[in-house]
């Protein structure tokens, strides 16, 4: 999914989601724990109800031959594709649904539909020439010039907005092949200015006047026809992303003679299309062990002067992949290295131009291979020969290939922020491989399903990456501002696609939240590792729905899951578990125990002068265990390249020049002589906790004794079967118990930590909530440290 989008759309809409069905809506209890049953599909011939793809399960075919030619003066790309699709269903088809995707960029198909909008006394003049573009025909769009069967026979068809339906003479029986003839062109659109934040298009330079094209979204496609919901033909309105047929790719790119193409799948003519010094690079970075330049920084700015009026063809096959996109630039500095998963080797690439060097020829290939290996670690090994990042100031995927931001300052310095993204946004592109251009879940119903699972596993590779890079999604402490917002801005993760407001917390980090929690608090790494491996092993190459998730994971682990599911996913309510009292007994009523109160860490009111670490204050669970585990090693201390000034910065090892911050003093608090009382020589406590959220979690509490000694304690989320709203534990200790807290390590996603400790902690003031809230990711103040230390150093 595209970074981009994230920050340009909020819409508001009716909440379409599956019905969260209550057995027992009068009661305390009844309700949480009982088996999401018709929520769920009923499982069939073709899929299980273990989750797995049923013995008749089908999935159609749809095979592309595509020649097309790029004019990078006119801004036009030309296209003649013949389409073989296969029925591999069961039904016989009537009519076809063929995706139009450039359709969005035009004033007349597009299915953006209406959002609101309002007038103010200052109005950008680009604000107003859009509106005005919107009351007439732009230009934008597909347009077809031909559509025939194999024979040259023209074939009815009828275009509404984003899609088109082909009309056949005669009905596809089930087993049938019919190859279709489509001739098309449209106008490019420009990405960073007009389109702002759209995924295929150009970018023009006008320091060097040239433009680098991200081609994707490009060919008209069929729409996938499933088992579970016929054709798949909600329009696209800009939001919901795909659903897509797999097939084999034949395609032919003409574009200017100068021009680097990177594209999904191998391209076959590299002999043919690059000079024999590059040719030669291409084959020494198959045995490299460090990123191999082909186009070399210096070949780049020659060919940005030296514009070349010829053309030539390159030539790109890719087989068992749902879709297809490419890059073309003269501007590309092209590196190259192979990784190898399980034996087989992929070639890892990247493309960028110069404002891109010095982070991208440092970082960006070595991401691209760290994430194939992690990722097919915990799901199933890498299938394609190729991965690619290319730099293109957004971010989006598609198979092999994907599009990315992180561009230097011009003296070649970076902050902190833009280097951080640049290394989340790639591995979460390139990460999308797997989900969901391998398992392929359809991302225009529920993206969720791609987004949120991808960031999960995004968060696995970032933590492997570096074990004190700043994650931004995953550990469940970061997505308690989103839970407890008022309840009239949310919507259940199980919401279509269109009508999510908050779609980057709903899609991406709620879900990726949840199966964390999965993995490290509720099931335990060993069977949330085996179950999720499962899945994506069942699911490879095929088309599952969220029921397939939920029921493959409850199948492979032994664990009923169905109120994580109900609670996480198809309600919006919060975890906000109290500590509402603690009755204390033991047998000597003369001890006087002190309580130590620590107040939370703020910051003072002075003026930032300069990037301090990103590093969070607190470490997650995960952190603390991936560095306790000898089986794991992280890719910086494999590879010291990659320790670069901020990797020194964040250890202390560079200086953070900075007067602010100091530590609230301690309190001392007496327990009350009514928690005092006589039970041998144990001490007695009873905990009573309230559910004043609605989300069911379990009850994690950790003890600190008069010693300075802890205890932790897992209470498992069942335990509020009988009483949803309120319970109550007894724990008997052999010492003296000085503080208690629910989830000391922030795994539960709880919103209200106030109520959390015994005794009662105060809320964080004002001025600490103001200052949490003002480290954005990816923004950056005045001077960088990295700036200042090359300056020192001058």
């Amino acid at each position: 999914m595209k970074y981009t989008l994230l920050l340009l759309l909020c819409i508001t809409t009716l909440h379409a989601v599956a019905q969260n069905i209550q057995n027992n809506p009068g009661s305390n209890h009844g309700n949480k724990f009982e088996q999401l049953g018709t929520i769920l599909p009923t499982p069939n011939e073709y899929r299980t109800a273990s989750g797995a793809p049923g013995d008749k399960y089908w999935q159609q075919r749809a095979d592309y031959n595509i020649k097309c030619k790029l004019d990078e003066n006119k801004l036009v790309l030309t296209g003649s594709e013949t389409i073989t699709y296969y029925n591999n269903s069961p039904d016989k088809l009537d009519y076809l649904w063929i995706q139009l995707d450039e359709n969005e960029h035009s004033s007349v198909n597009n299915a953006g539909y209406e959002d609101t909008a309002i007038l103010s006394s200052d109005m950008a003049m680009a604000q107003l020439e859009k509106i005005e573009e919107q009351q007439t025909d732009n230009g934008y769009g597909d347009i077809i010039t031909k559509l025939t069967d194999a024979t040259g026979k023209p074939l009815n068809y009828i275009i509404n907005k984003t899609m088109m339906r082909i009309d056949l003479d005669v009905p596809m029986k089930p087993g049938a092949t019919i190859v279709l003839k489509i001739d098309w062109h449209y106008r490019i659109p420009e990405r960073i200015n007009h389109f702002a934040g759209t995924r295929g298009g150009y970018e023009y330079f006008s320091e060097d006047g040239n433009a680098l094209f991200t081609i994707a979204q490009w060919y008209p496609r069929l729409c996938v026809y499933s088992d579970f919901q016929g054709w798949q033909n909600h329009q696209f309105t800009g939001r919901g992303e795909f659903a897509l047929t797999f097939g084999n790719f034949t395609v032919e790119m003409t574009v200017p003679a100068d021009h680097i193409v990177g594209a999904t799948g191998e391209c076959s003519n590299y002999q043919q299309v690059l000079s024999p010094t590059q040719y030669s690079r291409w084959q020494q970075a198959q045995k490299a062990t460090e990123p191999l330049q082909i186009v070399t920084l210096a070949d780049a700015q020659k060919a940005e002067m030296q514009k070349s009026t010829a053309t030539k063809t390159w030539i790109f096959k890719a087989n068992m992949v749902r879709d297809f996109a490419w890059t073309s630039s003269r501007k590309f500095i092209w590196d190259a290295m192979p990784a190898f998963v399980e034996g087989k080797k992929v070639m890892c690439m990247s493309f960028y131009g110069k404002e891109a060097y010095n982070l991208y020829s440092k970082f960006s290939t070595k991401l691209v291979a760290h994430t194939i290996k992690t990722y097919s670690h915990f799901t199933i090994p890498y299938p394609y020969p190729v991965a690619q990042s290319v730099e293109a100031a957004n971010g989006m995927e598609y198979p092999m290939i994907c599009f990315n931001p992180g561009r230097t300052e011009k003296d070649g310095t970076y902050s902190e922020a833009t280097k951080n993204w640049m290394v989340m946004v790639v591995i979460h592109e390139v990460g999308h491989n797997f989900f969901p251009m391998v398992v392929n879940s359809d991302e225009r119903q529920w993206s969720w399903m791609d987004e949120g699972l991808n960031s999960f596993c995004q968060y696995l590779t970032e933590e492997l990456y570096d074990n004190r890079y700043a994650t931004k999604r995953g550990p469940a402490f970061l997505i308690t501002d989103y839970m407890k917002l008022p309840k009239s801005e949310l919507e259940p993760i199980m919401t279509n696609s269109e009508n999510i407001a908050q779609f980057g917390p709903n899609a991406y980090a709620k879900p990726a939240t949840a199966l964390n929690i999965l993995r490290e608090t509720v099931m335990g790494r060993q069977l949330f590792d085996f179950a999720f491996k499962k899945y994506a092993q069942r699911w490879a190459f095929k088309h599952p729905t969220p029921a397939d998730l939920f029921r493959t994971m409850e199948d492979a682990s032994a664990e009923d899951l169905d109120w994580f599911w109900r609670g996480w996913f198809y309600s919006i309510d919060p975890c906000d578990i109290a500590l509402d009292s603690v009755k204390a007994f033991k047998l000597d009523a003369t001890a006087k125990t002190k309580i130590l109160y620590n107040d939370p860490e703020v910051n003072s009111m002075g003026m930032k002068k300069i990037d301090a670490p990103i590093v969070h204050a607190f470490e997650d669970i995960s952190k603390i265990r991936n560095r306790t585990d000898k089986n794991i090693q992280f890719l910086t201390d494999k590879d010291t390249s990659l320790r670069d000034f901020y990797w020194k910065y964040d250890r202390g090892l560079e200086p953070y020049d900075a007067n602010f911050s100091y530590k609230a003093t301690p309190v001392l608090e007496d327990i009350t002589a009514a928690e005092k009382q006589q039970f041998a020589n144990k001490y007695l406590y009873q905990l009573s906790f309230s559910n004043k959220g609605g989300l069911v979690m379990p009850i994690i509490v950790e003890f600190t004794f008069t010693d300075g000694t802890k205890a932790l304690n897992h209470i498992p989320a069942q335990v509020w079967r009988k009483n949803e709203n309120a319970v109550s534990k007894v724990f008997i200790t052999v010492k003296e118990v000085a503080s208690i807290q629910i989830d000391p390590m922030k795994e539960t996603a709880d919103i209200d930590e106030t109520n959390n400790n015994w005794p009662k902690l105060s809320a964080p003031s004002r001025f600490t909530i103001y200052r949490e809230k003002s480290q954005a990711f990816g923004q950056t103040e005045g001077v960088s440290p990295m700036q200042k230390a090359v300056q020192k150093n001058k």
